[in-house]
């Protein structure tokens, strides 16, 4: 090999080394400054009902809103980063957020909010954190797991932070000054993006030949569209234009994996009707403690005694998880974290002091990073790798959507009763009902599969839509990382 061609391929291979480890630390701060942001908004509930005279129910739609963006703009953003790269959408993401916030700080109305801090602040925040995820996997190959693990760190800082910050700025100068002052910080997120330049991978690469999000086998079938479309008959026109769009939905929007792969509907459904609940602390905790008579700074510092035990048991449980004991049922973990996330709810409802609530959030804190550390891993195992970017897509769509409606139906709840321990009620319901569906759903599907197997029944390719207990194989280190893939975290 020449010495020019030694340089190029160099140059052209920056992973694992040198600025790939600067492109971590604006990662793990960019998941502070986005994932962790609706942490806060619950500091700010009280005012915004006094300011707006508004009811529990209209108040949560704001929070929800912005929750429900951040997680189901996972497709709009992976289309943008394939258009323009995840400089371009981090950095686009980070004016929107703080557009969002500095206009909310002049919102005349609760609906307002709505539209502002709601939709517009959401979105920028989906389009920070997913396309700072997406470029990690062309930064990292050998250090990719590790990667991950230390910047999902960052979401266990903004726990953390956000709600003490909150509450400083709250009392020294009102709602709509801080929230000015959030648009100041999120313009940070800038920054983060200016350091994620772009990523040439060598010319012998595998996913050299493709571009950026196409899938394998996508050329050919381009190429039949193409043909398709240049038929001068108008009905095979709009035949191809039909199969272009289910094409793209199919792409974005797994359909056919969630209606024939078992194990990834019964995970999606499952998850989908979890988040009903697994919200509602997070927004209702502080409001709750506020009215049982604890004082505001220590009921904000109830949210970020949850980011601190983050912090430590998120990495503990990736690597429980990892051990060969748990070689293919990490689902079984997930199911067990949703259950006791379930069942600590009801410690609130024994008692609403201040020590008592302290000892609910670190048990809810443990369970709860047991969820996010598990979340997407059990995803892997259920479906194929190469499929995974579309399947995530309508997993987070689905998670959104339940996401949006939980806390506004439980304010509702509260406001028809005036009492609040309904929301720890409803918090169990949904995360104990959606547990033992997992648990159970799995335990059956798992003893299906192992009786056709002793039956020797055939199959055509047994791996492909079921859950295996078989370990994933290692991606090569020589292996380009996929082009698009949006990820989120709970």
């Amino acid at each position: 090999m020449s010495q020019e061609g030694a340089a190029a391929r160099k140059a052209a291979e920056p992973q694992d080394q040198g600025w790939a480890w600067m492109v971590l630390l604006a990662t793990m701060l960019l998941q502070g400054l986005t994932l962790g942001f609706p942490s806060c908004i619950g500091v700010f509930f009280k005012d915004l009902q006094h300011e707006f005279q508004a009811s529990n129910s209209e108040t949560s739609w704001f929070p929800s809103i912005m929750v429900a963006v951040l997680y189901g703009g996972g497709p709009l953003c992976s289309i943008l980063v394939k258009r323009y790269g995840c400089r371009f959408a981090v950095m686009l993401g980070g004016l929107l957020s703080s557009m969002g916030m500095v206009s909310s700080s002049f919102c005349k109305s609760i609906s307002q909010l709505y539209l502002t801090a709601g939709f517009i602040t959401g979105l920028g925040l989906c389009f920070c954190f997913q396309a700072g995820v997406t470029v990690l996997g062309y930064y990292f190959v050998r250090w990719r797991a590790l990667a991950n693990a230390i910047s999902s760190t960052g979401v266990s800082l903004g726990f953390t932070l956000w709600p003490l910050l909150s509450q400083y700025l709250l009392d020294e100068m009102g709602w709509r000054n801080t929230f000015l002052i959030f648009g100041g910080i999120l313009l940070n997120c800038c920054v983060c993006g200016a350091i994620m330049r772009p990523v040439q991978h060598a010319s012998g690469s595998l996913l050299q030949s493709l571009k950026p999000g196409e899938e394998p086998g996508r050329r050919a079938e381009e190429a039949q569209l193409s043909n398709g479309a240049s038929s001068p008959h108008p009905k095979l026109q709009q035949h191809s234009r039909r199969t272009a769009c289910f094409q793209l939905l199919q792409k974005y929007l797994a359909f056919d994996i969630f209606c024939q792969n078992k194990g990834y509907q019964i995970y999606t459904i499952g998850v989908t009707w979890m988040m009903m609940g697994f919200a509602l602390p997070h927004v209702y905790l502080v409001p709750y403690a506020i009215q049982n008579g604890v004082e505001e700074r220590r009921a904000a510092l109830l949210i970020s005694v949850i980011g601190v035990i983050n912090i430590f048991i998120r990495p503990l449980t990736g690597l429980l998880s990892g051990h060969r004991v748990f070689t293919g049922r990490c689902i079984y973990l997930f199911s067990l974290a949703a259950l006791l996330c379930g069942l600590s709810n009801f410690i609130c409802v024994i008692s609403s002091k201040f020590g008592v609530l302290i000892t609910y959030c670190v048990i809810f804190s443990i369970a709860m990073s047991g969820i996010g550390a598990l979340t997407f891993q059990v995803l892997m195992d259920v479906v194929e790798m190469d499929r995974f970017s579309s399947a995530l897509g309508l997993f987070t769509i689905l998670e959104s959507i339940t996401l949006l409606i939980g806390p506004p139906l439980t304010g509702l709840l509260v406001d028809i009763t005036s009492d609040f321990h309904y929301v720890f009620y409803t918090s169990s319901f949904f995360l104990i009902s959606a547990a033992l569906f997992i648990g159970l759903s799995f335990c059956a599907l798992e003893k299906k599969n192992k009786l056709k197997e002793a039956s020797k029944v055939p199959l055509d390719n047994p791996s492909r839509y079921q859950y295996s207990e078989m370990p994933t194989e290692p991606q090569s280190e020589s292996q380009s990382p996929p082009a698009v893939m949006y990820i989120t975290s709970i």
